[in-house]
């Protein structure tokens, strides 16, 4: 059976009407499963993790996203992660017996209908991507929902779908495929956040780092503590325990402590094969955050 994973992120992390509505409008749609949604207030930014049959998804993401752009005011949001729009990212996975072909379809299919509809530029990164300096995902957000106005004025970025205007409340949205992704930060005891950063560039692959790693430090003001936050683009490239054990060496060399670490949104199984939570810090940690604990098929 092909499945497809959607994992979009929205730019709301302190509203929990706004993320219930949207959860609603992703629930009603028969065939889909809501299977995750991680709200955080100092990145001011939610992750919901769904997935079904290829049009189940296609409308589940059309219903939620939509949701999120009728909801969301990018002309009032702060927060401490990158984002260029109130749906800041909207990336299809294929698992069961789906290809990357497959979500592909679903990606581009999306993105054409959603910004067409609500009139937003669209850009395709991943697998998606039309253009090979959009890709990256990090390039496509490059400058952020603050510079979305002068990057449209630029034609190297004029957007793959939807229109190519500025829209001050819903911003633009990067619509991609990929293959699963790990959403991992790492909790530090201090307030130091220059010494998150040193960490996240010594250990991101773009600073000459760990390969399929992604890093920034931020401070978290709800908190008063630094945090690493990470996506592991590849985790059988460079497994979990690989990238924890980098950073808290990182760490020690800085007279620093790792307090815990977390999950954003879901895992495969695979990526904790000889780990447990204890050997992470991992707060929060239970069987219902593997993907395989919802869906049979699901990471194989």
């Amino acid at each position: 059976m092909k499945i497809i994973e959607c994992v979009p992120n929205f730019s709301e992390g302190c509203d929990s009407r706004k993320l219930e509505a949207i959860a609603h409008a992703i629930s009603a749609i028969s065939g889909v499963k809501l299977l995750d949604m991680h709200m955080d207030a100092d990145h001011n930014r939610s992750v919901f993790t769904f997935l079904g049959a290829p049009n189940a998804v296609f409308e589940a993401a059309m219903a939620g996203c939509g949701k999120a752009v009728e909801l969301i005011d990018m002309r009032t949001h702060k927060g401490i992660h990158p984002r260029i729009g109130a749906v800041d990212v909207a990336p299809f996975i294929p698992m069961g017996d789906a290809q990357m072909k497959d979500a592909v379809a679903v990606a581009q299919r999306f993105g054409c209908a959603f910004g067409e509809r609500y009139r937003l530029p669209v850009y395709f990164y991943g697998e998606a991507a039309l253009q090979s300096n959009r890709r990256e995902l990090p390039e496509v957000r490059r400058g952020g929902y603050e510079g979305l106005s002068r990057k449209l004025c630029d034609p190297r970025w004029t957007p793959d779908a939807g229109h190519a205007v500025f829209n001050e409340k819903s911003g633009a949205v990067a619509v991609g495929a990929r293959l699963p992704l790990i959403a991992f930060n790492i909790n530090l005891n201090t307030d130091d956040v220059g010494v998150a950063k040193d960490i996240a560039s010594a250990i991101r692959q773009s600073g000459g780092g760990l390969p399929c790693v992604r890093a920034m430090g931020v401070y978290l003001k709800s908190r008063r503590i630094a945090q690493v936050s990470m996506n592991l683009t590849d985790y059988q490239v460079t497994p979990v325990r690989v990238v924890y054990e980098r950073a808290q060496e990182l760490a020690k060399q800085r007279h620093v402590d790792i307090l815990e670490s977390e999950l954003v949104g879901l895992i495969p199984r695979k990526a904790m094969e000889g780990l447990t939570d204890k050997d992470l810090k991992l707060s929060g940690f239970s069987e219902q955050k593997f993907l395989e604990s919802y869906f049979p098929l699901a990471g194989q």
